[in-house]
């Protein structure tokens, strides 16, 4: 542990070591005040934002007690929001003695996170490697593997894989059927990720390269934010699928629960079923070059793709 803060709490508390403060720009400090200092904490007075600075210095946080949602969301991340980059940090790690809530690691793109017993589902984007500190699980960011590789890691559940595959392109395979938020979020690299199994929330989220395969069913906001790449989904989605889609695309080969492409402003979408969108998104009839996509990623024949509709704003 590099230069330790000590975080004692009596109670279980949400967002803490959370980057968005949870999400702050949806409340504008009314649900979570950054400088108000931690609730049910012994013998300091450390606020959020003490946290979340200390680890983006590189340093870490070591919580005695159980923590709740959201713990880590956004990790290593310097958030434009907040007058940064947008671009990973190399952030220090979370130490949990004690039991973690659900959505640990949303979004997380560095750093690693250490628990001493039970993680809720749906988990963020991370997974389980086997640990080099002992008496905790261990947890990396999933896009941070992608970007970065494995190193001397080893997965905890023997089911999950990690490659180099053709042409330099990582491909990491998630069947531990553990339910996650956010899968691939903020890739930037041109890697691959199969889900053998369900996701829960945002998958693809401010991803801008890379390759997404959902072997089952996708939960609210799919490709939410999306900014390139490509998402599959190869079983039913949930609402608000592709809502403030920049650029890339997404695939639906089940069914989709309506209300897609909320505030679109790029990008494409391709579903099987004619399906609510909002506007100014609207159908169209894929191009040549569309079905030549569908035909590539999905593995499948020209007069498949040609049953697909389109869904854009132009």
């Amino acid at each position: 542990m590099t230069d330790l803060l000590t975080l004692d709490i009596s109670t279980q508390v949400d967002c803490l070591c959370d980057f968005t403060y949870n999400f702050h720009w949806q409340h504008n400090g009314s649900e979570l005040d950054p400088g108000k200092p931690v609730k049910g904490q012994a013998g300091t007075h450390f606020t959020y934002r003490d946290l979340v600075e200390h680890l983006m210095s590189g340093k870490d946080v070591r919580i005695k007690g159980d923590a709740g949602s959201r713990l880590g969301s956004s990790l290593g991340v310097d958030l434009k929001y907040f007058g940064g980059s947008g671009l990973a940090l190399d952030s220090g790690s979370i130490f949990v003695d004690g039991d973690v809530g659900t959505r640990m690691g949303i979004s997380m793109v560095s750093g690693r996170i250490y628990v001493s017993g039970s993680v809720a589902q749906p988990m963020g984007n991370v997974v389980e490697v086997v640990p080099d500190r002992e008496g905790y699980r261990c947890f990396r960011s999933i896009t941070d593997i992608l970007h970065n590789g494995l190193g001397e890691d080893e997965f905890t559940d023997t089911g999950n894989s990690f490659r180099m595959g053709e042409g330099d392109v990582p491909c990491l395979v998630l069947a531990d059927g553990v339910l996650r938020d956010t899968v691939g979020a903020r890739c930037e690299r041109d890697a691959r990720v199969i889900v053998e199994g369900d996701v829960s929330l945002s998958t693809g989220i401010l991803m801008h390269k890379g390759t997404i395969i959902i072997e089952g069913d996708a939960g609210m906001n799919t490709g939410t934010l999306l900014s390139g790449g490509t998402v599959v989904v190869q079983g039913s989605a949930g609402e608000f699928a592709a809502a403030d889609m920049r650029a890339g695309t997404l695939i639906i080969t089940g069914k989709s629960s309506g209300y897609m492409c909320a505030n679109m402003r790029g990008g494409a979408v391709f579903v099987k079923r004619d399906v609510k969108v909002i506007p100014p998104a609207r159908q169209f009839q894929p191009l040549d070059g569309d079905l030549k996509l569908l035909v590539d990623v999905l593995d499948t024949n020209r007069m498949d793709a040609m049953s697909y509709r389109k869904y854009s704003i132009c």
